[in-house]
């Protein structure tokens, strides 16, 4: 069941870094109310994850699944304030699938290079990783921003799924067939795992060490999260043969994660890269993340933006989000109101948005 947490040193995030009154301009029977009711709408079907993911999926061919599945065990989720856990429901400890929001995750591990001088965003990915997608005319034209913010308009097949056969590319897509990198958006695993096989092969590291050394340690996430590829996904480095994670769970596998560890990630975020008083992330990053994309303005690097209401209508403008699986995952940024939700397998999400929102008063009375 949700119930709204006292205030408690287990509950307080960044080792206890003083962020203001969680408590203040927040109704907490409101709060209660949205809470109680989110943990009362869980996602059916989700203990047989088999069974659910060949439901969700709409492709016509190469369903394969590749990667492992876990099953799911109800809806979870934490409301932090200020970065203070304030409510809670199910088990916000217990690690489930993250689906899509884990390409949010990518962006943020793809943070890490940039930070280190590895990435630089606007320059092409072949000028940094010899990589044979990115040997052709199409594929040397293709920058970081292009594969972070999904407008590449590569086509090709990785671990043996050919970019086409993703039916979300359909899904509110601007792509034009044979069109150059930044000029069509599209929603595309294929095109998600070569951003996960490019940046592998510039860390020269599996992604989850690059994810563990450089932000999971430094935020105090748990050891019980896990980030999984495919069968077949692996890279050669340095003659040493480097497993490759997926973005999602398209085929399987892609990130594992509780609600507690998603909302720290968050809070990361929410704070500009600021964890206590170590920068963990750039704020030029966290900045890039939330920049538009030019032919998607609700869509930064890999993050939903809701400046225009076009992805959640009824909340508030002033959100940021990772989700997945159309939103029975979600990870909820809002700095208006120094808040941040981590939902897991839970339906009709959006009303929990517009309940929370509701019950915690913006930081400015300008914004809604």
């Amino acid at each position: 069941m949700g119930a709204v947490t006292p205030q408690r040193d287990r509950d307080v995030m960044e080792g206890g870094a003083q962020l203001g009154d969680p408590w203040q301009g927040v109704d907490g029977d409101a709060l209660a109310r949205a809470v109680r009711e989110q943990s009362e709408r869980p996602v059916l079907g989700v203990d047989d994850m088999a069974s659910y993911l060949a439901a969700q999926v709409s492709d016509t061919s190469h369903r394969e699944v590749v990667g492992p599945l876990l099953d799911g065990q109800g809806a979870s989720g934490v409301v932090v304030r200020r970065g203070v856990v304030i409510a809670s429901w199910g088990d916000p400890a217990r690690e489930e699938m993250a689906y899509s929001a884990t390409k949010s995750v990518l962006s943020l591990v793809a943070g890490v290079a940039f930070d280190d001088g590895l990435l630089r965003l606007d320059e092409p990915v072949s000028t940094s990783v010899d990589l044979p997608q990115f040997a052709d005319a199409h594929g040397r034209a293709i920058t970081w921003r292009h594969l972070l913010d999904q407008t590449s308009q590569w086509e090709g097949e990785l671990w043996g799924k050919p970019t086409r056969v993703d039916a979300q590319r359909t899904r509110e897509g601007t792509e034009s067939a044979g069109g150059p990198p930044g000029e069509g958006w599209a929603y595309n695993d294929v095109r998600v795992n070569l951003t996960a096989l490019a940046l592998t092969a510039l860390s020269g590291r599996s992604l989850p060490d690059v994810l563990r050394e450089g932000i999971m340690t430094a935020i105090g996430a748990s050891d019980g999260w896990s980030w999984h590829g495919y069968e077949n996904s692996v890279v050669e480095v340095d003659g040493a043969r480097v497993p490759v994670v997926s973005g999602g769970a398209h085929w399987g596998g892609g990130l594992w994660i509780s609600a507690l560890d998603l909302a720290r990630i968050g809070q990361l975020c929410l704070r500009g890269g600021l964890w206590g008083e170590r920068r963990v992330v750039s704020q030029r990053w966290i900045e890039e993340l939330w920049t538009p994309c030019r032919v998607k303005p609700n869509y930064g690097l890999s993050w939903w933006l809701n400046d225009d209401r076009a992805v959640w209508p009824a909340a508030p403008a002033t959100g940021r989000c990772a989700r997945g699986n159309g939103g029975s995952h979600l990870l909820w940024v809002d700095p208006a109101r120094d808040l941040v939700i981590s939902s897991r397998w839970g339906a009709g999400v959006e009303s929990l948005l517009v309940g929370v929102s509701r019950a915690v008063v913006p930081n400015s009375s300008e914004l809604a």
